[in-house]
């Protein structure tokens, strides 16, 4: 078989893979993963479309990758760039064609675009050849553009794309833009039950589900490497775990507006019914269909719980909301250390380092400084200390989701880094 024949033999393979995916984020980056590996690109980028501009989604690069600590990802800048000709990702987008370039060093005077070498001096990196293939519907819009980078033969050395690369890569992004367009619908499905809960608490928006799924990912992911989970159960956990962990507090639609509004703290009665989002949240994936709705359920009724075992709800029965195991007063015993699923641990920690550093209209953000004190110093009793350690470690890449995931007032508009 040939080399072309077999490229084309792999993506039709992919198809099925790319459709088993449902979170967009998580689908993103297998999209430009597999498109590089299809075409042995060296690196390459993802860009989505956003009305008039191309936002850089993930960015990958094996060269700067291998120089990096065992576990640890790539950090690469958040940025927008208009849809226009002046550069080569825009351009791919606003005409809706491919744009191949053997050395980006030398694009020729007459053509409409340029390359920017700034991220190539800030990183030292040196890209030569570029293909950008825009991702289009059958109706003709763009939904984003795949860019990969330096393609190696045998040797490692950089050739050029040829045209048999676009013909396969074109295919390629046809069959992800499929997947892509129903992974969006997803992801606007989630959205709109954040928005359901945003109606009745503020604090609960797009921004921060999306934070908080990001770094429940990332620390997720850097333990299960830890452990020597296979990396097919982490491809498929992450793909739940993201959207399980956007709907950690969708139990708040079942509490009144009089407390989840209420300026002032709450009354003993008031918290407690407070603090029955968690079961309420973890009512609704009762019938459970698949993975995604057993680990929705875990993360609404879990994370909550305490690593001291001073959390809530506690030992309770999921359909009468009744205790299992009580306290000398009459209350729940709350979960304690590893009774407390994994996902509700993670998630405990996402959530309120996103919480200390956001600002709210009850209190200013936290300092970074402060903020990593605290959750250190919580590490043994509100947080799994394994967890903390790991959390530390992905830092740098939860600091990334933090900038992808602005609140609305602090969104960066940057220039075109890498196109």
């Amino acid at each position: 078989m040939s080399g072309d024949a077999e490229k084309l033999r792999n993506i039709i393979s992919l198809d099925s893979e790319l459709n088993k995916l449902q979170d967009l984020d998580v689908l993103l980056e297998r999209i430009l993963h597999e498109a590089r590996r299809v075409l042995n690109a060296d690196a390459g980028s993802i860009y989505i479309s956003d009305g008039e501009n191309l936002t850089i989604n993930y960015a990958q690069n094996d060269t700067l990758q291998a120089q990096l600590p065992e576990g640890e990802k790539l950090i690469y800048s958040v940025f927008t760039i208009p849809i226009n000709k002046k550069t080569i990702s825009g351009y791919a987008a606003a005409t809706g064609k491919p744009v191949n370039i053997p050395d980006v060093y030398r694009i020729p005077k007459s053509a409409p675009y340029g390359f920017n070498p700034h991220y190539d001096h800030v990183s030292g990196y040196k890209s030569t050849s570029m293909l950008a293939i825009p991702l289009s519907t059958n109706h003709g819009d763009i939904l984003g553009v795949i860019q990969v980078i330096n393609k190696q033969d045998d040797n490692g050395n950089v050739i050029a794309f040829d045209s048999e690369d676009e013909i396969v890569v074109t295919h390629f992004a046809a069959n992800a833009t499929v997947a892509l367009q129903r992974a969006q619908m997803t992801r606007a499905i989630l959205l709109r039950m954040i928005m359901m809960a945003e109606l009745r608490d503020p604090k609960e928006t797009g921004p921060h589900v999306n934070r908080v799924a990001g770094y429940a990912v990332e620390i997720y992911e850097r333990w299960a490497k830890n452990r020597g989970v296979p990396h097919e159960e982490i491809e498929r956990t992450k793909d739940n775990l993201r959207m399980a962990a956007m709907l950690h507090d969708v139990g708040k639609v079942a509490i009144s507006d009089m407390i989840l509004k209420k300026p002032g703290r709450f009354s003993e009665d008031e918290y407690e019914i407070m603090k029955s989002h968690t079961l309420q949240g973890a009512r609704l994936f009762v019938n459970k269909q698949s993975e995604f709705d057993e680990l929705a359920q875990l993360v609404a009724l879990n994370h909550h719980e305490n690593w001291d075992g001073t959390g809530y709800p506690g030992h309770i029965d999921l359909e009468t909301g009744e205790p299992l195991e009580t306290d000398a007063d009459g209350n729940p015993i709350g979960k304690q250390g590893e009774e407390i699923p994994l996902f509700g641990r993670i998630v405990a920690i996402a959530d309120v380092y996103d919480a200390l550093m956001s600002k709210r209209v009850y209190k200013a953000a936290w300092t970074e400084e402060d903020t990593l004190a605290e959750m250190r110093r919580m590490a043994g009793s509100k947080f799994d200390p394994e967890l903390v350690d790991v959390f530390f470690k992905v830092l740098p890449n939860i600091k990334t989701i933090a900038n992808k995931y602005k609140d609305p007032d602090e969104i960066y508009q940057g220039s075109d880094k890498t196109a």
